[in-house]
């Protein structure tokens, strides 16, 4: 089976229709938007970050009739039928879903999961797909390009926001340093706002004063990214932290206070009484965030932490930046 990344298939050779493919994509952080409103001149405009886990991994092969097995069955069957529909090609496939990001936990899982099975696609079906194609054709990144960028890129990417002609452009992509890690925090009791749900919270919203746009855009990019490329630890933790800081506070009246979980919020809270600055909660949350410097302080952490936190419906995980895209397996006959 020969393995691509995500990026690499956007050479000029007519693709070879492959008789399988299996798609290995992981989930992102979202730290927040620069104009969350986005009804500004530079709407919405994403920081986000590719992690090496949880992950969403499928195969699919060609089949007699369509059928799909796995978790996140019903919306894979929907995503697989909409790729199919938008070529008329034959619905004969077969997709198997070993692992999937976990759903509405402000992870990415819905754009991982339709670009992966569009990735898969159109490895069978021979036709040149770039993720960005796939995205259009089933819907994704109307807002946020950071689940797109890391599925090609991987890293710590910024997005300008969405074009007038198209999907949010990528403005900067970085590596995350190796040896940071992060603490991931789960509430398996609540979900976050998706769907039609999510777009009319934003339609609620307030518009988001331009001067708090300047301002977060100033400290993205003259601060945040200058300090990950020189792998300043404390000043990218201080300016994720004001990010998340505004994200809270604007979102606040939707979710019921700064996070969308108390339980996740009492461990942010506990977390930031401990000294830790880089932290918060991803997209719609429910799953919070803490940055640590090494591999050795977030084992520290995780191991106070599981001590002190032992709600049911809690649970943590350490991840790493992944900074590659989305690995696609091929077999083909012959």
């Amino acid at each position: 089976m020969a393995a691509v990344s995500a990026e690499s298939r956007k050479s000029g050779k007519t693709p070879i229709p492959a008789r399988k493919a299996t798609v290995t994509t992981t989930a992102r952080l979202h730290f927040g938007f620069l104009d969350p409103s986005g009804r500004g001149p530079r709407p919405f405009g994403s920081f986000g970050l590719s992690l090496d886990r949880p992950r969403t991994r499928l195969t699919l092969t060609k089949a007699d009739a369509l059928s799909v097995t796995g978790p996140e069955r019903e919306r894979a069957e929907r995503l697989l039928r909409g790729i199919a529909a938008s070529f008329r090609f034959p619905k004969g496939y077969a997709l198997q879903i070993e692992e999937a990001i976990p759903p509405h936990a402000g992870l990415g899982s819905g754009t991982q999961l339709a670009l992966a099975i569009g990735s898969a696609f159109a490895a069978l079906a021979g036709v040149r797909l770039d993720p960005q194609d796939v995205a259009s054709r089933l819907g994704r990144g109307a807002r946020s390009g950071i689940g797109i960028a890391t599925f090609s890129l991987g890293g710590v990417v910024l997005d300008g926001g969405p074009r007038q002609d198209g999907l949010p452009h990528l403005v900067s992509r970085l590596p995350f340093p190796p040896e940071w890690r992060v603490l991931l925090i789960f509430d398996s009791e609540l979900r976050g706002l998706a769907g039609p749900g999510e777009t009319a919270a934003f339609d609620t919203l307030p518009d988001f004063p331009a001067s708090e746009t300047d301002e977060l855009s100033r400290r993205v990019t003259s601060s945040a990214l200058p300090a990950l490329a020189a792998a300043d630890f404390a000043t990218f933790c201080e300016q994720v932290g004001a990010l998340q800081a505004a994200m809270g506070a604007y979102f606040a009246p939707l979710q019921g206070g700064l996070y969308a979980s108390p339980r996740v919020g009492a461990v942010l809270d506990w977390l930031r009484g401990e000294g830790v600055t880089g932290l918060g909660q991803s997209s719609w949350g429910p799953t919070g965030f803490a940055f640590a410097a090494s591999q050795a302080e977030s084992l520290s952490l995780l191991s106070r932490l599981r001590a002190a936190f032992q709600h049911p419906g809690l649970s943590f995980e350490l991840a790493q930046g992944r900074n590659e895209g989305a690995k696609i397996e091929t077999s083909v006959d012959g």
